[in-house]
């Protein structure tokens, strides 16, 4: 563990966080001492003990409420409350900072080249971690002068009032941090499924509004335009399990890296099915009259 006796990071940790009583605890006490100047929660109206919890430990807390709207939670923070630290790292509650990975931050804070960091996180399914299929990654640590998480306007067409799959857009060096932060979400198979239904919508709708927009494909990276291309077939989602399970060694955890690749196969396929079904849905309203009745 990190003594106190080391100066802190010019990093402030922003723990987005929604009735995370159970989590939190462990979460700061991984953080501890001596890493970051600051630790603040960004709660979306917990109902349980999250506030207490954090206050306890000494953590400031801002209160969210979503509008529908573009800000989301991240993007919110970044504008309304910008951290007084040269970096910010964005942390789940159920995301565990390691000494690994902190020492590997530490050095490379130092004397970065970059403006941000790719960081990679443990997978757990069935209650042990997985080794094998794509790894998990997020841009959640970078300067806080380098940009914001891409803008993304709806109007409330999600539930989801923190930005998912949105990446920080960064003028500058983007690296990558090796060690891991240990991901333990342990919520269940149920809690899975209902989530990336959530996620699926999302994407669906993200992706048709992405087509009206040229400017933003413009800017699309290479990984995201093969991602949207497949998004048109129903092949996408035999395209993922193929790359993971059998490229990127999802084999390797057995039954379990089995069962988890073809939910997730599961969900990509389940994102082409939405996007057809909202372009049935746009043309059927396109072809109705005034009184919303088709025509003849």
């Amino acid at each position: 563990m990190e003594t106190g006796l080391m100066r802190p990071l010019d990093l402030t940790i922003a723990i987005p966080a929604r009735n995370e009583e159970r989590n939190l605890p462990d979460c700061l006490a991984a953080i501890g001492n001596g890493f970051a100047r600051e630790v603040v929660l960004l709660d979306s109206q917990s109902t349980d003990r999250t506030r207490e919890i954090a206050e306890a430990a000494g953590v400031r807390v801002l209160d969210f409420q979503w509008d529908g709207k573009f800000p989301k939670k991240r993007n919110w923070f970044l504008r309304n409350h910008p951290p007084a630290t040269a970096w910010v790292l964005f942390l789940d509650a159920d995301e565990y900072v390691t000494d690994a990975f902190k020492r590997e931050v530490r050095k490379a804070l130092a004397a970065p080249d970059e403006v941000g960091f790719w960081l990679n996180y443990t997978v757990y399914f069935l209650g042990r971690e997985l080794h094998g299929g794509y790894p998990l990654r997020k841009l959640a640590l970078f300067r806080v002068e380098a940009g914001e998480y891409e803008r993304i306007d709806e109007e409330q067409w999600s539930r989801l009032d923190m930005e998912v799959h949105e990446h920080p857009v960064l003028s500058g060096k983007v690296g990558v941090i090796r060690a891991k932060i240990d991901h333990q979400d342990f919520r269940g198979v149920s809690h899975y499924v209902a989530k990336h239904n959530e996620y699926s919508s999302w994407e669906a709708a993200r992706y048709l509004g992405n087509l009206r927009n040229v400017a933003k494909q413009a800017r699309w990276t290479w990984k995201q335009r093969v991602k949207y291309t497949l998004m048109r077939s129903p092949c996408i989602g035999i395209a993922y399990f193929l790359g993971s399970y059998c490229v990127m060694g999802g084999w390797r955890d057995g039954a379990r890296g089995l069962a988890f690749t073809i939910l997730k196969m599961a969900y990509f396929t389940q994102v082409y099915c939405k996007i057809c079904e909202q372009e049935s849905a746009s043309a059927l309203m396109s072809r109705s009259d005034p009184t919303g009745q088709p025509t003849p």
